[in-house]
């Protein structure tokens, strides 16, 4: 067993350790820490030498960690992101900041967020911009790599399972998430629609037509999943990528499609909709940001999450206390 001399011990060496880890690539985390690639090298093998242990190993491009580095990290991790908000002092003053934000959603989910975002920037941050950018795709990973937003707001549903299977089994987890709010899918058609007067059936729903709203323009989506797990099918005429403009279209048609529930009391429209369960279990819809855990201690992007907490807590309380659509004919 190794005796640490903590007195000693270069806290830096930690937080190589720390970057090495998250990225399990040397290259990478010396660009995140400013050192070039050998300054990296050195610093792990002093903390080799200090701990006794290999603690990472080459791995095809990048490094492997040992057991030991594995059972170390959380606890490392953990004591220096306490240390950095202790002792660092605060670059960003809301009140004087002029930092330009960029948030990736859908128009259902800024509808929801961003009305909320903006009033608690007007008080607290008014020198700060905020730009959304429509989100194309179920997995933004891509897009927080290369910086195209600072944070993505949506239904991540498998983006979150793989980030959660990457961190059980040792691999790198370069990105954080937070839940904001959960909410539920429901069927949508306009008011005097011929299956808005009577229970809505699996049968009814598969042989109706449908609107889909997909990011990617792909006629498929996960409730098309679900239902070829119960070995149906139904039939997509429509595919658009907006959820106000789905709306819109199911109010002046036969067509039915699938909406966030929260989300249609801010269409505007909702006199003209009503709302039914769907006739088959879905899971619940969960809104939650994605962030690259490059921005992880930026103390702009603290303000910018707790901000956006805030104003989904709002936003869901408004939705709940504000149901009115009705749920039959």
């Amino acid at each position: 067993m190794i005796n640490v001399n903590f007195r000693t011990l270069d806290l830096n060496l930690l937080r190589v350790f720390d970057e090495v880890m998250a990225e399990r690539n040397l290259t990478r985390a010396a660009r995140n820490l400013s050192l070039t690639q050998p300054a990296v090298s050195n610093a792990l093998r002093r903390l080799r030498d200090v701990l006794g242990d290999e603690l990472v190993r080459r791995s095809g491009a990048g490094v492997e960690p040992t057991p030991r580095a594995l059972a170390l990290w959380p606890t490392i991790r953990d004591a220096l992101r306490h240390l950095q908000h202790t002792l660092a002092p605060s670059d960003f003053d809301p009140g004087t900041a002029d930092t330009s934000f960029v948030l990736a959603m859908a128009d259902a989910t800024a509808a929801e967020l961003i009305p909320g975002l903006v009033q608690i920037a007007e008080r607290e941050a008014p020198g700060i911009s905020i730009r959304v950018v429509p989100l194309t795709t179920r997995d933004p990973r891509q897009l927080l790599e290369s910086e195209g937003a600072d944070m993505a707001v949506g239904y991540f549903p498998a983006v979150l399972a793989s980030l959660t299977a990457r961190g059980q089994s040792g691999a790198a987890v370069p990105f954080e998430t937070q839940r904001l709010y959960v909410g539920q899918y429901v069927c949508v058609m306009r008011r005097d629609h011929p299956l808005a007067d009577q229970p809505l059936t699996l049968d009814d729903y598969c042989a109706a037509r449908h609107l889909l709203v997909s990011f990617s323009g792909r006629p498929y989506g996960f409730v098309d999943q679900t239902l070829g797990t119960l070995g149906r099918e139904r039939r997509i005429v429509v595919t658009v990528n907006q959820f106000f403009t789905a709306g819109r279209v199911v109010a002046n048609s036969d067509l039915l499609t699938v909406l966030p529930r929260h989300f249609v009391n801010v269409t505007g429209i909702d006199d003209q909709l009503v709302l039914r369960d769907l006739p088959f279990d879905q899971p619940l819809l969960h809104v939650d940001a994605v962030w690259h855990r490059r921005a992880q201690h930026g103390h702009s992007h603290e303000w910018l999450r707790d901000a956006l907490v805030r104003s989904a807590a709002v936003a869901f309380a408004r939705s709940v206390i504000g149901q009115k659509v009705p749920e039959g004919g």
